[in-house]
């Protein structure tokens, strides 16, 4: 069989803000809308590759589109070759940072060239990537953020049976430590012991803070510890690492797939959880997820469910899949769940197309 060649022709970009279901309540902020950027790639053979950007902040919109659309510019007319386009993008920002918008813009046309090759070729992404499709195991994580003590029993049996999940994320780090025993207590209460629940801090703790507080929860039965510090306090990490019986979770805010390889120099985490817009898109995860292999670091997935559900599917250490449905309002065909798995479906490509209704409903002008 011989694959279609494929040359970028243009690239569409749109923004939207879609409501959330249960708003974001956490150290970082509150969030009641989210941000996206969809992008479709047209290639001179009429195939379209597509992927999102979910950038947080409604105001980076504006900074993120122009980017992309100068490095489709710079890519007009050549063949489509991620890995390629991958090195030259990050190569042609290197001046103004090879991490933050630079490396996200990369990414998001990086998972859009994937997903035409993908296309062309036939085969659901895992399988052009040489895996194959099975369902992949998912955590909750629509819920449980820093809202009152008393709503979180209720959400978390609701949570349980939006998939059949039989694991859940639970946000900590409030203002006293009882309080996060009680929503611990709540939680489990309200579903079982069985329930696997990750806790996250999204990073606010001091170290000193997070050294008391971990600690404080260490016989909690927890499954991990996400984030307690900031992502870069790689020293801090080390510690707690050392330091913890609860296993040690970051990586979502690490920008290309050399920081992974420095987290585990440091020895700063047990499980690591890379961002497909921050690690580098297809391309950028793959090689974050040789280092992982090697070092025989367990591998999460954080946001982006239905291009990382493939990605799982062909890395050694693919452990669990994040599940949000926050992008299900403007998903064509949003992917189903089964038994706390994500079912990925047998189609050519990531298997993402957009509910142009949904799209013209809640796009915006940055």
């Amino acid at each position: 069989m011989e694959l279609e060649k494929l040359t970028l022709q243009h690239v569409d970009v749109q923004a939207v803000l879609v409501p959330l279901n249960r708003p974001v309540v956490s150290r970082v902020g509150l969030y009641e809308e989210w941000p996206l950027i969809l992008i479709d790639l047209h290639t001179h053979e009429g195939v379209v590759g597509r992927s999102y950007l979910a950038p947080y902040l409604k105001q980076s919109v504006a900074y993120l589109v122009p980017a992309i659309h100068d490095l489709a510019k710079a890519w007009q007319g050549q063949s489509l070759a991620p890995v390629d386009a991958y090195q030259t993008g990050r190569k042609s920002l290197s001046l103004v940072g090879l991490e933050g918008m630079s490396l996200i813009a990369v990414s998001g046309l990086d998972m859009a060239a994937w997903d035409a090759l993908a296309k062309a070729a036939n085969l659901p992404l895992a399988a052009l990537l040489g895996g194959s499709l099975a369902p992949v195991p998912a955590y909750n994580s629509n819920g449980l953020w820093l809202t009152p003590l008393d709503t979180l029993a209720e959400e978390a049996a609701a949570l349980v049976e939006e998939g059949g999940f039989t694991a859940l994320k639970l946000r900590l780090g409030r203002a006293k430590l009882d309080d996060d025993l009680t929503a611990i207590n709540n939680v489990r209460d309200a579903v079982g012991d069985d329930v696997k629940l990750m806790c996250d801090f999204n990073q606010g703790l001091s170290l000193g803070d997070a050294l008391v507080r971990c600690h404080d929860l260490d016989d909690e039965g927890l499954y991990w510890f996400e984030e307690p510090i900031a992502y870069n306090n790689l020293t801090g990490y080390a510690q707690l690492t050392g330091e913890l019986a609860t296993p040690v979770q970051l990586g979502e805010n690490f920008y290309g797939p050399r920081a992974v390889y420095e987290a585990l120099l440091a020895g700063a985490g047990d499980y690591m959880m890379p961002d497909l817009m921050r690690i580098g898109g297809v391309t950028g995860w793959m090689r974050a997820a040789a280092i992982a292999g090697v070092a025989g670091i367990e591998l999460s997935s954080h946001l982006y469910p239905e291009v990382s559900s493939h990605l799982l599917r062909v890395s050694e250490t693919g452990h669990w899949l994040e599940w949000q449905d926050w992008c299900d309002l403007i998903v064509a065909e949003p992917f189903k769940l089964q038994d706390g798995h994500l079912l990925i479906p047998d189609v050519p490509g990531n298997g993402l197309a957009w509910n142009a209704d949904a799209v013209a409903r809640y796009r915006f002008e940055p």
